[in-house]
């Protein structure tokens, strides 16, 4: 299988934070999901890949042979979208589109304005328009996404791109994402960051769990849920069961969590409910596990 980015031994050093070293694989064809709370890293990996932020060292190797995140061939092949504000905010949605089609020659106008309509923004060809800065955050990041989904890229890397979006808006990126994806017969690819995977499971294929700068597990979906179970269990065989699971939570009545699914028949001789997680079910299972390990 093709790579669209393999990251090897990346590593950045803060005062009070280390990412990596980071290796993983980003199949090319599928939207990855890098998962983790808040400061997991998630944000200054994504910064290094698009370059905008440097690396202490480490490399990654896009499209099976390009390095340098510096070379303008690259760069036209990647969209990138911030979580923040990386657009002028005195601009309106024209000045957007005009440099972009000036910055970029895969840039297409006419999508712009079509992908402005769906996300229910102004026409960028009104004379009168918003500014950026009077706009929600939710319309700021619909705004970055029409300029980055306008242009004809190989590879999306955008930073929590649902988590200032309504529920209509995500899944209207899902469906935007799926678009993205099938227009050219597996040769593109997606990756985006985000803590709270519940409205984004449709549009992810493949997941990369990060916690306090490090990747601790990753695969595509529904290999993981393969890999793990999703257990219930009443209160009294708690203790017993707790040691064959990887996370684990409960109260005076029910306990449950996430186990190995190699040991789903030894949990059922404890009369406990065996289920296919889903993909915020093993976030929450995986992140807890790597959270509890990094403190021992």
């Amino acid at each position: 299988m093709k790579n669209a980015v393999e990251i090897k031994g990346i590593t950045r050093y803060y005062k009070n934070f280390t990412l990596g070293e980071v290796n993983a694989s980003i199949p090319c064809g599928f939207a990855t999901a890098l998962i983790g709370a808040n400061g997991a890293g998630k944000t200054t990996l994504i910064d290094i890949l698009c370059g905008v932020n440097f690396k202490d060292s480490g490399e990654a190797v896009y499209f099976g042979n390009m390095t340098d995140i510096d070379d303008e061939k690259l760069r036209n092949r990647i969209g990138y979208c911030s979580s923040t504000d990386f657009l002028p905010v005195y601009w309106s949605l024209r000045n957007v589109a005009a440099s972009m089609e000036t910055a970029f020659d895969n840039f297409d106008r006419k999508k712009f304005k079509d992908l402005c309509k769906r996300f229910n923004l102004d026409d960028p060809d009104e004379k009168k328009q918003q500014k950026i800065a009077k706009l929600s955050d939710g319309n700021k990041m619909r705004t970055y996404l029409a300029g980055v989904l306008a242009r004809d890229t190989d590879l999306l890397v955008l930073d929590e791109p649902a988590s200032s979006l309504d529920p209509l808006a995500r899944d209207l990126l899902c469906e935007l994402f799926r678009e993205y994806l099938s227009e050219r017969d597996g040769e593109r690819s997606i990756i985006f960051s985000t803590h709270n995977i519940a409205d984004m499971e449709f549009a992810t294929d493949y997941a990369v769990f990060m916690s306090r700068g490090k990747v601790v597990e990753e695969g595509f979906v529904e290999d993981l849920k393969q890999k793990y179970v999703l257990v219930h269990g009443d209160a009294e065989n708690a203790e017993k069961a707790k040691h064959l699971m990887i996370s684990f939570s409960g109260n005076k009545t029910i306990f449950e969590g996430i186990a190995f699914a190699e040991d789903a028949d030894a949990l059922r001789e404890l009369d406990a409910a065996i289920e296919i997680p889903t993909l915020q079910q093993l976030s929450v299972g995986i992140l807890r596990k790597a959270e509890a390990y990094g403190e021992e």
